[in-house]
Order: structure tokens, then C-alpha cells, then sequence
């Protein structure tokens, strides 16, 4: 019988050859850029010299993590990074949901699909060009002070120097990048919500908003509990590329975040030990909001994800 099982796995494997084959460019790029940089943590432990490498540096134990820690200016990178990424990991699940079910409601199937696509449309631009765009639209002399001088009398504001307006400028920027794809993936869910739920609902006398309420949110539920847990993921990833490219000395104090602190010291002060260090920090932080994440999912609504 074992004999048998065994033959009939070979023989599948072997129809779904081309599907191996296809995946395996994947397995390579994931193993060569995911994983195999793993070995380099070990830099977190050593006094890492270039010119020595791995095996020849200094092993001084957990001394790059004391540094990390007690340097001035981590505590203020990791309290920024903490704020930037659950504003945007909050509003980036948000607003798509609140869109998704908005274009759910409307009838016509042209406005529904070119909404779709215009809101899409950031995603696919880079953070070069999409900050170049945002720094020409916030600035002392760009679209938006322009609008509250000649409609409103207002007197002109520095967004892109002011610690006031700066962060907030950044979460919702990214929400405006991500939003489109986030609504693209929860409305899927939404058509896949089974006509008799919702047949049912009005037999019952159930309007839209009740229908909305107790017939699409709890089905679609288990996608926004993936894009939760995902988020979680990256709960200390507030937006490195984003931040750089708009980044100014005069806003530190608001948007200087771990992924910056990391820049400054391995690339631009060659500390490479200390921002391993700080790297390593960050995934263990991660992985630890995404096991509690995914535990309470389980444990509150009997839900995997894997």
C-alpha cells in the first residue's frame, strides 16, 4: 500500500513538472536575497571589520546592542518609527475598506471600474517620483499654499520644514500610494461573498447599511485579518525609500526613524556592526507582534492564515 502511495506522488509530481519549473526562478531569487544574507547577522556580534570579514573580526557579544540602545538618538528613531508605521498600517487597512464597500454600492459598472483604476494608478510609481510630486504640491510656493492665498486669504504654510505637518503628510501619502491596492484585494473578497447571504438578509427586511453590517464585513473578515497580520509584520517599517527622499534636517525630530538611523550608521559612518545590530532588533520585534497577531486570531475567531 505504501509502495503504491509512493508511486502515485512520483506520478504527480511528475504531470506538475512545468509548475516546478516555473516556480524554481522564485525559489532561487527568494534564497539568494531572503535567506543567504541571513549569515551576515553575525555582524550584530562582532566588532565586523571589512578587510578581516566574518571569521577573522572581533566577537564582542552583545556590546553593538548596548550601543544601539543608549545612543541619543534611538529612543526619539524608535518612538517616530512606532507612531509613522501604526498610523499607516491602521489608515492603509481603513480606508480601502471604507472605499471598497463605497464602490460595492454603486451601480454603474463604468464609474466602478475607473475609480478603480485612477486609484490604483500610485501604486505603480516609484517614491522618487511620487515625492517629487508631493514636494512640488506642499511647497511654500506649490499648489496647496497657492489655493489658501488667492480662495481662502490665508497666509502661506511651510509643510516640508515644520515638525506639525510634516508626519502627517507622510502617513497619508503612503495611504494614498497603497490604498488602491488594498481596495482592489478586499473587493475581490466582496464579489466572492455568496448572492444568498444577501438574499437572505432581505427576505429578512434587512436594509444596505444592515446588510453591509452583518452580511459583507463578517464575510470578508478573514482578508482584513491578512492584511492585518501582514502589517503587523512590518510594524517597524515606517517607509524607508518615502522618508528618505523627503527627508530634511529641520523635521528630524518627527520623522527620523529606525530605517534612517540604520542609513546613517552603516552607509554613511561604516558602523556595519551597530546597524546589523539594529536590523536584527527590528525582525526579532516583528516577528514577535506577528506570532502574538496571528495567535489571537486563532485563539478569538478560530481563523488561520497558514
Amino acid at each position: 500500500m505504501a509502495e503504491v502511495k509512493k508511486e502515485s506522488k512520483k506520478k504527480g509530481l511528475y504531470k506538475t513538472r512545468e509548475l516546478h519549473v516555473m516556480l524554481l526562478p522564485a525559489v532561487i531569487f527568494t534564497a539568494v536575497f531572503a535567506y543567504l544574507p541571513m549569515f551576515g547577522l553575525i555582524m550584530a556580534f562582532q566588532e565586523f571589520k571589512p578587510l578581516l570579514g566574518f571569521t577573522k573580526s572581533k566577537f564582542v557579544g552583545f556590546d553593538q546592542f548596548t550601543y544601539i540602545f543608549t545612543m541619543p538618538s534611538f529612543r526619539q528613531a524608535f518612538v517616530n518609527t512606532f507612531i509613522i508605521a501604526f498610523f499607516k498600517i491602521i489608515l492603509s487597512i481603513l480606508v480601502p475598506l471604507i472605499l471598497s464597500l463605497m464602490l460595492n454600492e454603486v451601480v454603474k459598472s463604468w464609474f466602478k471600474r475607473s475609480v478603480q483604476t485612477i486609484v490604483f494608478i500610485p501604486y505603480f510609481f516609484s517614491w522618487a517620483i511620487l515625492a517629487g510630486m508631493l514636494l512640488e504640491i506642499f511647497a511654500y510656493d506649490g499648489i496647496i499654499n497657492n489655493v489658501m492665498q488667492n480662495f481662502f486669504n490665508m497666509e502661506p504654510i511651510a509643510f516640508l520644514v515644520s515638525n506639525k505637518y510634516f508626519r502627517t503628510i507622510i502617513i497619508a501619502s503612503d495611504v494614498w500610494k497603497g490604498m488602491g491596492y488594498n481596495t482592489v484585494l478586499l473587493l475581490a473578497a466582496i464579489t466572492n461573498v455568496d448572492a444568498a447571504l444577501y438574499e437572505a438578509a432581505r427576505v429578512d427586511g434587512a436594509s444596505r447599511w444592515q446588510q453591509v453590517l452583518h452580511v459583507t464585513l463578517p464575510s470578508i473578515l478573514p482578508m482584513v485579518a491578512v492584511l492585518t497580520v501582514l502589517g503587523l509584520g512590518g510594524i517597524l517599517n515606517a517607509g524607508f525609500e518615502q522618508i528618505l527622499v523627503m527627508y530634511n534636517p529641520t523635521v528630524e525630530k518627527t520623522v527620523d526613524i529606525l530605517d534612517t538611523l540604520v542609513y546613517r550608521l552603516g552607509i554613511a559612518g561604516h558602523q556595519y556592526s551597530a546597524a546589523a545590530a539594529m536590523g536584527l532588533f527590528k525582525s526579532v520585534v516583528s516577528l514577535i507582534f506577528v506570532g502574538i497577531s496571528y495567535w489571537i486570531l486563532y485563539k478569538k475567531s478560530d481563523y488561520r492564515v497558514f
